[in-house]
C-alpha cells in the first residue's frame, strides 16, 4: 500500500471508529477468537486456493454491482480481500470499495494485496453488528460467504441497513444446507470415527450453513428493515487443483482445526482416509463439486 493509501485507510478507520479492540469486544467471543486465531490464519494460508475455487461467486457479485452502476461499495466479511479488490478494479477509480471484517490476520493480507496491485481498496477491522458506520454511506453492499457468522443477525442487518442509502441495494451469497453441499462435509464425516471430539455442526449457530433456511433468513431481513427481499437458489461448479486437495482438507473447516492438535502418526492416517473419501470429486488433475448457494438481494 502506498503512503497515501495507508493514510486513507487510517482516516477511514478513524471516521468510522473502527479498531481491533472494538471488534474483539463487540463480537461473540468464539467468532473473534476463531477468525483472529487458527481459523483466520488457515484462510490466509489457503488464500490462493480459496479465491480460485470461489471465483464464480466473485463474478456473480461483479455483475450485480455493474448492473446497478454502484459507486460506494461495502464488502461485508471481506476476508483476505479478493472481492473488495475485484470491486475496486471494476470501479476504475470512479468510486470507493471498502472491505470490512473482524479478522486482523485476513485483513493484513488484504492490505498487502492492495498494496501489491496499487489498489485504492480500503479495509476496516470491525464488527458489522455494532460498528458505527457513517449513516447512508454506501449505495451497495455485497458479501461472498461473509454474513453467516453473526451472533445477533437482526442487530447486524439493522446496523447495515442504516449504513445504506435509501436507494441502495444488498447482494450477498450464502450456502444452502449441508445436505445440498456434501463436498463441504466429506472431510469431517470421514474423519469422525478417528476423532471422537469432532464437534457436531449446529445448524442454528453462526457458521457456514446458518442461512440454509431461506424463510428464516427472509424473516431476519424483514425484521431488520430491508425490503424487496429476493432469495433464489444458485448452483455453481467450483474447482481446485487435485494437487491442492490435501492442503485444503487439512487446513480448513472443523477437521483442519482438529488436526492441528493431532500427533504425526494419527494425522497421517486420518489424512489418508479422508483423502480417499474425496475420490468421487476428482476428475483428472482437478477436484470439481457443485456449490449450492443462495443469492440474496434486498433494498433499503
Amino acid at each position: 500500500m502506498t503512503q497515501s493509501q495507508e493514510t486513507n485507510s487510517q482516516e477511514a478507520g478513524s471516521q468510522e471508529t473502527s479498531s481491533q479492540e472494538a471488534g474483539s469486544q463487540e463480537t461473540g467471543i468464539d467468532q473473534t477468537a476463531l477468525w483472529n486465531g487458527a481459523g483466520g490464519k488457515a484462510w490466509v494460508d489457503a488464500q490462493a486456493i480459496m479465491d480460485a475455487m470461489l471465483q464464480p461467486f466473485e463474478t456473480l457479485l461483479e455483475k450485480a454491482v455493474a448492473e446497478r452502476s454502484a459507486r460506494d461499495i461495502l464488502d461485508i466479511g471481506c476476508g483476505t480481500g479478493a472481492t473488495t479488490l475485484a470491486m475496486a478494479r471494476l470501479l476504475k477509480g470512479q468510486g470507493r470499495a471498502t472491505g470490512l471484517d473482524i479478522s486482523e490476520p485476513m485483513l493484513a493480507l488484504a492490505r498487502a494485496r492492495a498494496e501489491e496491485e496499487n489498489s485504492p481498496a480500503r479495509f476496516i477491522n470491525a464488527d458489522a453488528q455494532t460498528h458505527e458506520f457513517t449513516p447512508a454511506g454506501y449505495d451497495m453492499m455485497i458479501s461472498r460467504f461473509g454474513v453467516m457468522f453473526f451472533s445477533d443477525n437482526t442487530a447486524a442487518f439493522s446496523n447495515l441497513r442504516r449504513a445504506l442509502k435509501d436507494d441502495g441495494a444488498l447482494c450477498m451469497i450464502a450456502w444452502r444446507s449441508a445436505a445440498e453441499n456434501p463436498f463441504m462435509t466429506v472431510a469431517e464425516t470421514a474423519a469422525a470415527p478417528f476423532i471422537p471430539a469432532m464437534p457436531a455442526r449446529d445448524p442454528h449457530a453462526p457458521g457456514q450453513f446458518a442461512f440454509a433456511d431461506a424463510e428464516k433468513l427472509r424473516g431476519i431481513l424483514k425484521e431488520s428493515g430491508w425490503a424487496h427481499i429476493n432469495i433464489e437458489p444458485v448452483d455453481e461448479t467450483c474447482t481446485l487443483p487435485e494437487a491442492a486437495l490435501t492442503r485444503f482438507l487439512t487446513r480448513l473447516g472443523p477437521l483442519g482445526l482438529m488436526l492441528q492438535d493431532a500427533d504425526e502418526e494419527k494425522r497421517a492416517h486420518i489424512i489418508n482416509v479422508v483423502r480417499a473419501a474425496f475420490d468421487p470429486y476428482i476428475h483428472g488433475d482437478a477436484v470439481r463439486f457443485n456449490a449450492a448457494c443462495w443469492k440474496i438481494t434486498a433494498a433499503g
